[in-house]
């Protein structure tokens, strides 16, 4: 199959992996900013001791006392400031309170926060923190007892749940899967789509495959296996497998869960993210997975087309850039190299129009004259659209390709 074939599926699938991104990227702030505010704790350690140790005599049912309960509805209108840094010291007493509540009184203080009359940005903040504690201490109590909250506006919430899913089935990945298919039989992740699928279902399927992989990959192949066709590409490319050692395994499951064509765009999809860190790590994940050389076309092409467009978006792309590109094209797939530069030197003149068509000729020439290979021409006038480019440049190029069946192809299209 001609790898061209994948552009777009691999575009709607990293769409898909943008919109889960999303999501993570909304807990990852709440992530740091407790990782800064406990970098800051460490640093006063000592000037926070001493302010505990001076609050000894505080009234009943102020924050600092060990057991006296929390004033919900008074810390909401600190909140915001609380956690944006202004006021650390009370911050970090209200998460060491909520540290030291029981999984029972970190239900019940979840559930009593929903009954009361608080703005909707304290609400949410201080059911993360109770959520975020009850799901450390036990991951299936805190989605058994916080599933009603799939259906939350709050994006946080859906990714604090597929959290808890994750960290029981890293733990108990039998019991997190029946629990889950109780659930899916319960209608709790019914679709409300007209094209029956679940985005939320998926994000929870996906979790949990992840899990499986270094524990029970027959079991995870089978799971993808039992999901709907139209499903099953979105679903296995939102696994989140950031350890290289799971490289192999998840590359396993793509192979036997999905249809051979969809492979190449899971593959494909996970390259073109990762040509972000250059080209060698590209080559170290097709060599983890053990790319096949069908699979290596069109993960190499697909990451090459995507540099060079990255590189055209903020200036013109250069000949030195497009020699690396080839070089390590040239070590990946070696036939490719001419018609891909071709390709992706056409494909550049699209990005902001910072390289014109006299000046993308010109460069596809050269690299023409230098290998003597029609390919180069060929992909460059393939990706042009010839009858918004200059006639007469087009039709000299044209008269430079050997193969008359193809020139005749090309000149159809100026018609």
């Amino acid at each position: 199959m001609n790898p061209k074939f994948f552009i777009l599926p691999v575009v709607a699938l990293v769409l898909v992996a943008s919109w889960i991104g999303g999501e993570r990227l909304g807990i990852s702030a709440l992530e740091k900013k407790g990782a800064d505010l406990k970098t800051r704790l460490a640093a006063r350690s000592t000037d926070i001791g001493a302010d505990a140790a001076s609050t000894k005599g505080n009234a009943p049912g102020q924050l600092t006392k060990k057991n006296a309960p929390i004033d919900w509805k008074k810390m909401a209108g600190k909140i915001e400031e609380m956690e944006s840094g202004g006021d650390i010291r009370k911050y970090l007493q209200l998460q060491r309170r909520i540290l030291a509540l029981s999984k029972e009184e970190l239900i019940s203080a979840y559930h009593e926060i929903a009954t009361l009359d608080l703005p909707d940005e304290a609400r949410a903040s201080f059911q993360h923190l109770l959520f975020d504690q009850l799901r450390e201490k036990d991951p299936e109590l805190a989605l058994t007892h916080c599933l009603d909250q799939l259906d939350a506006k709050d994006g946080r919430m859906l990714w604090e749940l597929t959290r808890a899913m994750s960290s029981w089935a890293d733990k108990n990945p039998a019991a997190a899967t029946a629990w889950f298919d109780q659930q899916i039989a319960a209608g709790k992740f019914d679709s409300k789509s007209l094209d029956g699928e679940n985005p939320v279902r998926m994000q929870f399927e996906s979790v949990l495959l992840g899990a499986l992989l270094s524990k029970d990959l027959a079991a995870a192949v089978g799971r993808l296996r039992s999901l709907p066709e139209d499903q099953r590409l979105e679903t296995a490319f939102a696994i989140d497998f950031e350890k290289g050692e799971d490289h192999l395994a998840y590359a396993k499951l793509i192979r036997d869960g999905l249809p051979q064509a969809a492979q190449a765009q899971i593959f494909a999809g996970h390259a073109t993210q990762m040509i972000r860190q250059g080209y060698p790590a590209v080559t170290e994940y097709l060599d983890r997975i053990k790319a096949t050389p069908t699979e290596r076309a069109v993960c190499v092409e697909q990451a090459a087309r995507l540099k060079i467009h990255q590189l055209s978006e903020d200036k013109k792309v250069s000949r030195e850039e497009i020699d690396t590109m080839r070089e390590w094209v040239a070590s990946q797939v070696p036939g490719t190299v001419e018609n891909l530069t071709g390709r992706v030197i056409g494909q550049a003149m699209g990005a902001k129009e910072k390289l014109n068509f006299p000046e993308a000729a010109a460069l596809a020439t050269q690299y023409h004259a230098a290998s003597g290979n029609d390919e180069v021409l060929i992909g460059f006038l393939d990706s042009c659209d010839l009858k918004q480019q200059p006639n007469d440049e087009v039709r000299a190029l044209i008269a430079e390709i050997s193969d008359a069946k193809k020139r005749a192809d090309l000149l159809g299209r100026l018609n």
